[in-house]
């Protein structure tokens, strides 16, 4: 790994892909939050809630990540504190994560499977950046800004 902000905890082995073993794993966590878990667990009520709550927590925490992404390119630009810079990188990644799990779990709400979304993902590619084996979209279900 190249980054000093991360590690694998001893004795692990990491997974071939960090991003989509996590995915993965948050995707699954959220489908069992459908039918088990704890009543009042907040992905449970975003699941089963008013769809309204759900949209508004997508929207709140897009435009969150845009302000810290500001703020980061701010201090980057007008501040020499590193410390200060690398605090306003890390509430970036804090809030884009936020979108991620807010997305996966309208996602989950409607049925769309991590697969069937990195399907989507793919068609967006051309056949040169699109990995070998990689999931497609049936001709039917390619939807282009509709």
């Amino acid at each position: 790994m190249n980054s000093s902000k991360i590690y694998i905890a001893e004795g692990e082995v990491p997974p071939l892909s960090q991003i989509g073993a996590a995915l993965d794993c948050l995707a699954a966590t959220i489908e069992s939050r459908k039918s088990e878990g704890r009543e009042s667990s907040y992905t449970r009520i975003l699941l089963q809630g008013k769809l309204d709550d759900l949209c508004k927590k997508v929207s709140e925490e897009a435009a969150e990540a845009g302000l810290a992404a500001k703020e980061a390119e701010m201090l980057n630009v007008y501040s020499n504190d590193e410390a200060i810079i690398d605090f306003a990188v890390d509430h970036l990644r804090y809030e884009t994560a936020d979108i991620v799990y807010h997305l996966m779990v309208l996602l989950s709400r409607f049925n769309i499977s991590m697969d069937e979304f990195a399907a989507e993902l793919n068609e967006r590619m051309t056949d040169e950046e699109r990995p070998s084996g990689a999931a497609r979209l049936v001709e039917g279900h390619i939807k282009r800004g509709k």
